[in-house]
């Protein structure tokens, strides 16, 4: 008796995920979490009106979704003053990175991303057997112009950058990403993820033609929108590029329920600057409570806040460690020097009020240790 065979590209892969998630450590530890502030969810919620949109949709869940997602296509098109034709709609930006990633990236393909920037990137391409190719961060910020560099120097079909930027919450002003495209080599995609620039200072979004063919931007509902869970994404890019991924999506992969939800939830313009000024007095609290404890928060423009624990990543990750044994869960960057700090999401006054009680506790354990 034989079991599957595996590609050998898949044999050398390890059996690991970007992230575990909150509920796999809640199993382990026995018990749920006080404060969830590690998966920069928007705990503020969505809202009510996509809430009630996708109840309705419930009733008819036994449909498939529109294959087309044409309605929520044609809105976003008037939201962002392009056509339809510049937009595909998928599984949260994460669905979308691997169908990207799919259709650009063979074995031995170069790629190129920062040093701890998001690693669902990372997986997607090594999964389609790419080889990826990364630059250090410079004053906690990815740095373009190394990107582009380092993506002349090897030849890069894509090069991957975060504005803003996760895990440490900075930013570059969307005018230097567009001035800086005249360094992007030829025949290399910038792919721009802008999954938090809703929370962001005006100006950040890089005023960028989508009929620029050298740029594709990444936009979800999961942040700002408070729909991490609906998993509805979208890209905005040339016509042709857009067109392509008809090739290898999954063409009903969009929950009925969702996309629905994410109508609303756009046309609610009320409920989301609530929200946004809601996490901006989060991000003051948390900043706040680090400096109260002899930290300093970065800035940002996200809804976390990188914290500095002053020392190196066994120390933050010491404080993290004890953070979590006191039920609240917080992540941390995973390369140095960035892993110096722990990350924690904007969240209510109960939660924050858990965080602030439980720092002390976590940071004199960690120097007694």
């Amino acid at each position: 008796m034989t079991g599957p065979r595996y590609t050998p590209l898949a044999q050398s892969l390890p059996a690991t995920v970007p992230f575990v998630g909150p509920e796999t450590q809640e199993r382990a530890r026995g018990q749920a979490f006080a404060a969830r502030l590690g998966a920069n969810e928007n705990i503020f919620g969505p809202s009510p009106k996509a809430v009630a949109a996708m109840a309705q949709a419930s009733a008819e869940i036994w449909k498939y979704g529109d294959a087309q997602s044409h309605d929520l296509r044609q809105a976003l098109a008037a939201h962002h003053a392009v056509r339809p034709e510049h937009i595909i709609v998928g599984e949260g930006i994460d669905g979308l990175l691997g169908y990207l990633v799919r259709l650009l990236i063979g074995p031995g393909d170069a790629v190129v991303t920062s040093l701890g920037a998001y690693p669902t990137f990372n997986y997607h391409v090594a999964g389609f057997g790419g080889v990826l190719h990364t630059v250090p961060y410079r004053d906690d910020r990815e740095d373009v112009g190394a990107l582009f560099a380092k993506a002349a120097e090897v030849d890069a079909k894509i090069v991957y950058l975060a504005n803003p930027d996760n895990p440490m919450g900075s930013w570059h002003k969307g005018a230097e990403i567009a001035a800086a495209l005249d360094h992007l080599p030829a025949g290399c995609l910038l792919l721009l993820d802008e999954a938090y620039v809703e929370c962001a200072p005006e100006g950040t979004a890089a005023p960028v033609s989508a009929d620029d063919p050298r740029v594709i931007r990444m936009r979800t509902f999961s942040k700002a929108y408070g729909m991490a869970g609906a998993r509805a994404g979208y890209a905005m890019a040339h016509p042709d590029l857009i067109s392509a991924f008809n090739k290898v999506r999954n063409h009903f992969g969009m929950n009925r329920a969702a996309q629905a939800g994410a109508l609303a939830a756009l046309q609610d313009r009320d409920w989301l600057a609530q929200v946004l000024a809601q996490i901006a007095e989060a991000r003051a609290r948390i900043a706040g409570i680090a400096a109260d404890n002899g930290l300093s928060a970065l800035p940002s423009a996200t809804n976390f806040v990188a914290i500095d624990c002053g020392r190196d990543g066994v120390f933050a990750k010491a404080v993290l460690d004890s953070l979590v044994d006191q039920g609240i869960f917080v992540r941390m960057p995973f390369a140095a020097p960035q892993n110096r700090c722990i990350r924690v999401s904007c969240g209510p006054q109960a939660e924050l009020d858990g965080f602030a009680a439980a720092l002390p506790r976590a940071l004199a354990s960690a120097r007694a240790g």
